[in-house]
């Protein structure tokens, strides 16, 4: 019993919906009852009530009332948009049909925008569908357009005064932690024992885990197109990098050599300088210019052999852990300026270096057009799920205008709302929707024959009906939402024309209608969502690192830059590209649910930990534009070939991991090589041997350390 008590009442669900429900039902009254009954202009009141319903209950967008205030505010003209064309394209069926399938693509694809964008998408496709069905009346445009005014008007106002919420730190403050917890953990290496303890690398785990794209709520993320959006995500990601640079380095490895010291001081400087950037905007321009000159002296001092002298400066020992700390103050130097971009943007302080940061001087309708053609092909998430819904809302726009369906709109809603990501989710929710459709339809038919044309009962009825309607069918899922919206829609066309029992009926019809036509797309088109194209998208991301390994290897051994065209190195182009394109496929994956029968193949390992592909992609990335940047030491022929070696040998790691993830029908099977093996080559010391040998190493050395998390599954948390 007490289970059962659990299932029906959770009070923290059921206090959010209901937060929701109280703005939502007040508004879409409010606006319905002031222009149905007091001004008496229906149309408008219509378009009162579904404005409010559609971007206070359909639409997800993330965050606080203020932030989703603020992103309806902005909307408001597109609105007016979506109506107008609405209204002009419903007088033929063709051009509702047409304007359907480009207003469908577009909002959809428009996700690629980042969350609010996405979470605002479906309400405003609704503002398109509703004005699109006859009667094709142009004199009522204005009634319309003051309805949706209205609606958006009073629905700003709520968000932004009624029942506020607690907002939960934003991403700043997470990555301003977790730069503070670098900075401690920098000074614990520079101050005896040089040594972090076990407490603080598990800190600085947690420290990075908090900056993950999971553990952070959608409306934090920073995922937009933007410069602020980019340099935010790039500054988490190099604290992340940082902080497992320093937890490598947190073993214990002896007294240091003082530039050794001075760079771990420094790199403290900076991180601790960076958390208050983020927090108050205050400049790291001198603890940056501090670590540069640090990390210069330490570079300096270990770029033996001595000249003329064929001896090494320092014992290849000395050099590994050079090359280490090395990488420790490019990941801080990262870090730093692109805090200091997020914060400042155009007016950074700290000096940007190219290549790595090319969207700071990039102009926003670049920075949007970039991120559009990035995901302008079958391969990305975003395409996919606009063309599914696009050709699906086309389709029952068609249906319900060649067969004069009654209330066509609700047919294009239920398509809407149930067409899913994978086909087996969208079974799922057409069976739930459906049977919550049935019974909201026999009740609707029970209160239309008892009540009869007594507009007075719907009235009444109306508000009460709502609150229920948007409190509990959030929680309680699918079917119950279906179940309660077809009440509540007969309660509001009760009020507008007068009612007969057939109006359950057109309900049901229009739900299957809709229902069946979300079905064969979500069939036809894309059937198994994310799941597929993730396994794809990781293993093209691991050829085109491995691409890069090899190359960059080759011009390490041999002192031989790479082409670099526009500043940016061969191959890195194409591997930024496939990190998106993987990136995006990762988010949805994490939003699909995995247990209505979908199962990645059996040829795919079980444990996957998809976030280490990702961070393999960005290490790849980061580390070969450092090591190819002038001047570039000669290393000895015995240093030059083993070095080659040990770069093929992880690319080859890499190319076998990716035929693991998406094998194709004559995949060769050989072995993952064993990190072992790898890892003894990297042990070799070879005589004549300068810092660039072993930064390079450390950089291959990180690369296989991420091969091995993506086999041996997912960390918890």
């Amino acid at each position: 019993m007490r289970g059962v008590v659990a299932r029906w009442w959770s009070p923290a669900a059921y206090a959010a919906s209901g937060r929701r429900a109280v703005r939502v039902s007040l508004v879409a009254a409010t606006g319905f009852y002031v222009f149905r009954y007091g001004l008496d202009r229906p149309v408008a009141a219509t378009y009162a009530l579904f404005t409010a319903i559609a971007l206070g209950g359909l639409s997800r967008i993330p965050g606080t009332g203020r932030q989703r205030a603020a992103v309806l505010l902005r909307a408001v003209p597109l609105c007016w948009v979506l109506v107008v064309v609405g209204t002009a394209l419903s007088v033929r069926t063709w051009s509702a049909a047409a304007g359907m399938l480009v207003v469908g693509f577009t909002l959809a694809f428009s996700a690629v925008g980042g969350p609010r964008a996405a979470g605002a998408a479906p309400g405003l496709q609704l503002l398109y569908i509703l004005p699109s069905f006859p009667p094709y009346d142009p004199g009522s445009l204005g009634d319309r357009l003051i309805g949706t005014s209205a609606g958006v008007a009073l629905l700003v106002a709520a968000e932004a005064l009624l029942l506020a919420e607690r907002a939960p730190p934003s991403y700043e403050e997470r990555a301003a932690g977790a730069a503070r917890n670098a900075a401690q953990c920098a000074r614990r290496l520079a101050a005896p024992p040089h040594a972090l303890t076990g407490a603080d690398r598990a800190a600085a785990w947690e420290a990075g885990q908090a900056l993950r794209p999971l553990h952070v709520p959608e409306a934090e993320r920073p995922a937009g197109p933007g410069r602020r959006a980019r340099a935010l995500a790039h500054t988490g990601l190099a604290i992340r990098t940082l902080l497992s640079r320093l937890a490598a380095l947190g073993t214990g490895r002896g007294e240091p050599d003082p530039e050794v010291t001075a760079v771990l001081r420094a790199v403290a400087e900076l991180a601790g300088a960076t958390a208050g950037c983020l927090r108050s905007g205050s400049s790291a321009l001198a603890p940056y210019e501090a670590l540069v000159t640090a990390r210069a002296r330490l570079s300096a001092v270990s770029a033996g052999p001595c000249r003329g002298t064929g001896v090494l400066s320092f014992a290849p020992a000395v050099l590994r852990g050079h090359a280490a700390v090395l990488e420790v103050a490019d990941a801080a130097l990262a870090m730093g300026v692109a805090a200091d971009l997020a914060v400042r943007g155009r007016h950074a302080a700290l000096p940007v270096p190219p290549g790595r940061f090319w969207y700071a001087t990039t102009s926003a309708p670049l920075l949007w057009g970039h991120r559009l053609r990035g995901h302008a092909g079958r391969r990305s998430v975003f395409f996919q799920n606009a063309v599914r819904i696009a050709l699906a809302l086309t389709a029952a726009r068609v249906v319900a205008g060649v067969d004069t369906l009654p209330h066509g709109f609700w047919a294009m809603l239920a398509t809407l709302t149930l067409t899913r990501t994978t086909m087996d989710a969208t079974w799922h929710t057409v069976r739930l929707a459906l049977s919550g459709t049935l019974a909201g339809a026999l009740v609707t038919a029970g209160i239309l024959a008892l009540a009869g044309t007594d507009t007075r009962f719907y009235a009444v009825l109306l508000p009460v009906w709502m609150l229920i309607a948007f409190t509990v069918g959030p929680v309680r899922g699918v079917g119950w939402a279906q179940g309660l919206f077809t009440v509540l829609v007969a309660l509001v066309f009760a009020q507008l024309a007068p009612p007969t029992w057939h109006l359950a009926e057109v309900r049901m019809l229009d739900v299957l209608v809709g229902s069946v036509i979300g079905a064969i797309f979500g069939v036809l088109a894309w059937p198994r969502g994310a799941h597929d194209e993730l396994r794809y998208a990781a293993a093209e991301l691991l050829r085109r690192a491995a691409e890069i390994v090899v190359a960059t290897s080759a011009s390490a051994a041999h002192g031989t830059p790479v082409a670099a065209p526009s500043g940016v190195p061969a191959g890195h182009r194409s591997l930024h590209r496939s990190v998106i394109l993987a990136e995006s496929a990762y988010a949805q994956f994490q939003s699909e649910p995995t247990h209505f029968g979908g199962r990645a193949p059996a040829a795919v390992p079980a444990a996957v930990d998809w976030q280490a592909t990702l961070m393999a992609g960005h290490h790849t990335l980061w580390g070969s534009q450092r090591l190819l940047e002038p001047p570039h030491a000669v290393l000895g022929p015995v240093a030059a070939e083993a070095l080659a070696g040990v770069g093929e040998r992880v690319a080859g790691r890499m190319l076998l991991v990716s035929a693991a993830l998406d094998p194709g029908g004559d995949t060769p099977s050989a072995p993952v090589p064993s990190i072992d093996v790898i890892f003894a080559e990297f042990a070799a010391e070879p005589p004549d041997t300068p810092r660039l040998y072993y930064a390079t190493v450390s950089w291959l050395e990180s690369l296989t350390a991420d091969l091995a998390r993506i086999s041996s599954g997912p960390r918890e948390g």
